[in-house]
């Protein structure tokens, strides 16, 4: 049986596609922000590339030089924090002048924003050739699944 929406019904389902739209919008414009955002003085925030597979979000992190004691992950809530402290290696022979100096040493802080559902148990993180990637799969969409609920009859 098709039953017709009037006027009314489709002006509904237009503004609930407009509001997911800006509500999208909305999320991009906040991670473009916190992108830009300054960091602190004595830190810095290591290159990422964030991907989506149709099962699993993956971030890549580069960390030249830094190993994996040196680095913490932490999940929370919508939000990956990565951070951590790459430490200058000592010099054996004493340098009289730098030329150049551009590789960036210190405490490392990058937040990244999820607008996905993430299974937090079956999370990970590897780290191989400064190279951190962090997968964390999604959770399977559930919405219009029927769940069977026990019923326990008590006398």
């Amino acid at each position: 049986m098709v039953r017709s929406v009037g006027s009314a019904g489709l002006e509904r389902i237009e503004l609930k596609r407009l509001t997911e739209r800006i509500e999208w919008l909305f999320s991009l414009l906040q991670e473009a922000v916190a992108a830009q955002t300054p960091a602190v003085a004595g830190t810095w925030a290591p290159s990422i590339d964030v991907c989506e597979t149709t099962k699993a979000i993956e971030v890549r992190i580069e960390l030249p030089g830094v190993t994996a004691a040196q680095i913490r992950v932490g999940l929370n809530g919508n939000k990956l924090r990565v951070y951590g402290e790459k430490k200058k290696k000592a010099l054996r022979l004493k340098v009289v002048s730098h030329h150049c100096s551009e590789r960036s040493y210190g405490h490392f802080d990058r937040v990244i924003p999820l607008r996905w559902p993430i299974d937090i148990s079956s999370a990970s993180a590897e780290l191989s050739n400064g190279m951190l990637l962090v997968r964390l799969p999604k959770l399977k969409d559930r919405r219009g699944s029927e769940f069977k609920i026990p019923i326990v009859q008590k006398d």
